[in-house]
């Protein structure tokens, strides 16, 4: 049972509502409030951003090179001056999930809604108590897989508390204020080694967002090109050390699921590029293709390979995206923002 809720954030700062479409997944009977669903937005009607304060946010970066700011802190004068509620879309949909629900339907709901994680709330604590993510699903199928103290068909029936506790996944939810500024979203991201970043408001305790990396970076490039340069933009991957150079984990055509689910487990890895026998790129393999799995009720078997695995996506696959060691990290940058939109 799903309840869908619209919810409204509004900051002083900002002249228009953020508009929030809250699908709250539950198998509770019924709620205390009305059960009437709201009319909501279709994906593809969703509004990313408008361009916020644009002449403002240019004139101030500007003012600061002007007195003296080095061009290579530019980037971190932007970060410091925008706020969390910034980033927030103009409308946009948020699933939530009962920590109640069943395993299965939680995921079956990620892969319904095109979602690598969901907030999970705690129906008797009445507060957010953490995340749900790909890594939590892996986690769970390779120990199940490998145990003979568990069997698979036990997902059917688990709840997500009850993993929760299996993992012992009871770490406080890492979330931050609309008021922050986007710079200690960043470091908090960085620090508490994470991914995603729930924004939630204090007054009303309500989930407004999520924080990525990806979604920070495609923020930035809304002003990029408008914004001094400095100088590192234009170095090399190679030259500013970004990146894995050693010791790179791969996989083969042939390497099993359930190897691959061992590597980004155990080396804490988010994809494996997967070669021929010559050593060349032929694919990829990442923690999101695990879903499919999901998808396709084939987590039983954990032993068909990599190849056969990837025969579900390659519908909608566009292929590895790549870069050269020799390219600038704007070029990089770049590029991740342009796949991100095709994919989106």
């Amino acid at each position: 049972m799903a309840k869908i809720s619209k919810l409204n954030y509004c900051s002083t700062e900002l002249p228009q509502h953020r508009v929030l479409c809250l699908y709250y997944y539950s198998d509770c009977l019924g709620f205390l409030h009305d059960t009437q669903e709201e009319e909501v937005y279709k994906t593809d009607q969703i509004t990313e951003w408008d361009i916020v304060e644009h002449e403002n946010v240019i004139a101030k970066v500007n003012i600061s090179t002007k007195n003296g700011l080095n061009e290579d802190l530019i980037i971190y004068k932007f970060f410091k001056i925008h706020k969390c509620y910034h980033i927030i879309p103009k409308s946009s949909k948020l699933v939530v999930f009962d920590t109640q629900l069943l395993v299965k339907k939680a995921f079956f709901a990620l892969v319904y809604n095109g979602l690598r994680a969901a907030p999970l709330w705690d129906s008797k604590k009445q507060k957010f108590v953490g995340m749900l993510t790909i890594t939590d699903f892996i986690q769970i199928l390779q120990m199940y897989y490998v145990s003979s103290n568990f069997q698979m068909d036990e997902l059917e029936t688990h709840h997500l508390e009850t993993w929760r506790s299996v993992l012992c996944n009871t770490k406080d939810l890492v979330f931050i204020c609309p008021d922050a500024s986007l710079f200690e979203a960043i470091k908090m991201l960085i620090k508490n080694k994470v991914h995603r970043l729930p924004v939630i408001d204090p007054d009303t305790n309500n989930v407004l967002c999520i924080l990525t990396h990806k979604r920070l970076l495609r923020f930035l490039f809304i002003y990029i090109y408008t914004l001094p340069k400095p100088q590192f933009l234009a170095k090399s991957v190679f030259e500013l050390n970004i990146g894995t150079y050693e010791n790179i984990e791969t996989a083969r055509p042939s390497t099993r699921i359930i190897e691959a689910l061992h590597k980004f487990v155990n080396k804490k890895i988010s994809a494996l590029p997967i070669v021929n026998n010559d050593g060349k790129l032929v694919d990829i393999y990442a923690k999101f293709d695990v879903i499919n799995l999901a998808a396709e009720k084939t987590y039983e078997n954990l032993d068909i390979s990599l190849e056969e695995a990837n025969e579900y996506r390659n519908g909608w696959f566009e292929g590895v995206h790549k870069c050269k060691q020799t390219d600038s990290l704007f070029d990089v940058m770049k590029n991740i923002v342009k796949a991100e939109a095709i994919a989106n």
